[in-house]
């Protein structure tokens, strides 16, 4: 947000952290700047006719880094949009998918609007009007800028911005590509509505699997019965939330959203807010719960887990003191200001990093556009054939023990796998091996002293590389 408190922009932030993991590194300052420059960005300005007047919107879409493609990255609608903003969205695209081996550049785009002032059909008009002018300016196509949910947009914008790619591009017959996080009828893949929360929650299961790092948090070991603030309670907040208490036994015994916080020490049933929250637009009256509209003094609640979840700078140096947090894991981008980021350092906190821990969305986004690009579903083809593999080892196995597996086992070990099967070993692989590859670095170096910094060190080696393979310097 452009009211931050914080001495930097977000984007002098996000620059301030990659800055440190290059001097780990030696990268020269010319190599530095190129790396963390901005290759382009868009501003556009368009008219729509809303309630027979003219409205004028402006938006953005900032290209980050090419070294792969195609350029990746979410679209929000928002009120407080801005420039610096969705360059700073954009680079921290471009770390995460190097982080976590996605083959695809960094990319943001941003509208400056307030969604709720407008109707489903207005809204539908000028996202449409604002895809025309993403395309027409080469922004968004399959191969080489592909946009995604972001706050404010879900499935419904990006089914309307493949639709009006399929029109001006009639010939692609990839144009389902264009875009990911589409509704699964629409070219979708299953998992992705969930996938930032479930990869939070991934993050999380592979990090309390090493009880060195457990103990540098000052935790005990496990998930179970831990103490999590959630704040934020949009997609990624409610999803990482509802998998952490009800699959791993953690409770969730703060909730913050922008009218305030609840709070109650025994735990709070997750999908209840939720259904609380859909019938009235707010956390208060919710049954069994403290209620404070003291929003920021939600951050500050005791607990062992923090999940920001919601936006940038939420986490700055006025409150940073007050944070009570062992362990904060950021599912938003850039929760957590350079000062605050170094106040929390300072007094012990542990910091799982934003371009790792909310990774999940690109990673699936990544399933998607190659199920896009493949057109098949994941599972087609060998669905029936290990189903059939799986029958024959059953019935060898009642051979060999002279007894009878009971129906309800031999139809789990007989069952083929669905394509969210896949999605989510693929996901749970892929957030367990860059885990792997930060906390190698977090403990081999000794100028390493964080896992952020760990984390833009793996990025920056493999994205320097690649500069160096293709003779850009």
């Amino acid at each position: 947000m452009s009211d931050n408190k914080s001495s930097v922009s977000f984007y002098q932030s996000v620059n301030l952290m990659a800055d440190k993991a290059m001097q780990v590194i030696g990268l020269d300052n010319g190599t530095a700047q190129a790396i963390k420059s901005c290759s382009s960005v868009l501003q556009v300005q368009f008219p729509v006719k809303i309630r027979n007047k003219i409205e004028v919107f402006t938006g953005w879409r900032a290209v980050h880094s090419t070294h792969r493609l195609p350029a990746k990255g979410g679209i929000r609608y928002a009120p407080y949009a801005n420039q610096d903003e969705v360059e700073a969205l954009a680079a921290l695209m471009t770390y995460k998918c190097a982080l976590v081996d996605v083959p695809f550049g960094g990319s943001k785009g941003a509208l400056l609007i307030d969604p709720k002032k407008y109707t489903r059909d207005e809204l539908q008009l000028i996202t449409r009007r604002f895809t025309l002018e993403l395309v027409r300016k080469g922004f968004l196509s399959p191969s080489t800028n592909v946009p995604a949910p972001d706050m404010g947009t879900g499935e419904r914008e990006m089914a309307w911005m493949a639709d009006t790619y399929k029109h001006l591009h009639p010939e692609d017959i990839n144009y389902l590509a264009c875009v990911t996080g589409k509704p699964v009828h629409h070219g979708g893949i299953r998992g992705r509505k969930e996938a930032t929360g479930r990869g939070v929650q991934y993050a999380l299961q592979e990090f309390f699997k090493y009880p060195e790092d457990v103990k540098l948090a000052g935790l005990s070991e496990g998930l179970k019965d831990k103490r999590i603030v959630v704040q934020g309670f949009g997609n990624v907040g409610y999803h990482a939330a509802k998998f952490l208490s009800q699959e791993d036994g953690a409770k969730i015994v703060g909730i913050i959203k922008s009218d305030g916080y609840l709070y109650n020490e025994d735990g709070l049933d997750v999908d209840a807010v939720y259904q609380h929250v859909v019938a009235h637009k707010t956390l208060q009256n919710f049954p069994n719960a403290r209620f404070s509209t003291e929003t920021e003094e939600g951050l500050t609640l005791d607990c062992d887990i923090l999940i920001p979840a919601a936006m940038e700078a939420v986490i700055h140096e006025d409150n940073a003191s007050e944070i009570k947090a062992k362990l904060i894991i950021e599912a938003a981008n850039g929760p957590i200001t350079y000062c605050a980021d170094e106040l929390l350092r300072q007094r012990g906190v542990v910091i799982i990093p934003d371009f790792f821990a909310n990774a999940g969305g690109v990673i699936v986004s990544y399933f998607e556009w190659i199920r896009n690009i493949s057109h098949i579903r994941f599972g087609r083809l060998q669905r029936r054939h290990d189903e059939l593999r799986h029958q024959h080892f059953t019935s060898l196995l009642e051979q060999l023990t002279g007894t009878t597996i009971s129906d309800e086992l031999r139809e789990g070990m007989e069952q083929g796998s669905e394509e969210i099967d896949f999605v989510r070993s693929g996901l749970y692989d892929t957030m367990r091996t860059g885990y792997c590859e930060l906390r190698e670095v977090f403990n081999s170096n000794d100028k390493v002293n964080d896992l952020r910094t760990a984390g833009y060190v793996v990025s920056l080696k493999k994205i320097s590389r690649t500069y160096l393979d293709i003779g850009i310097y």
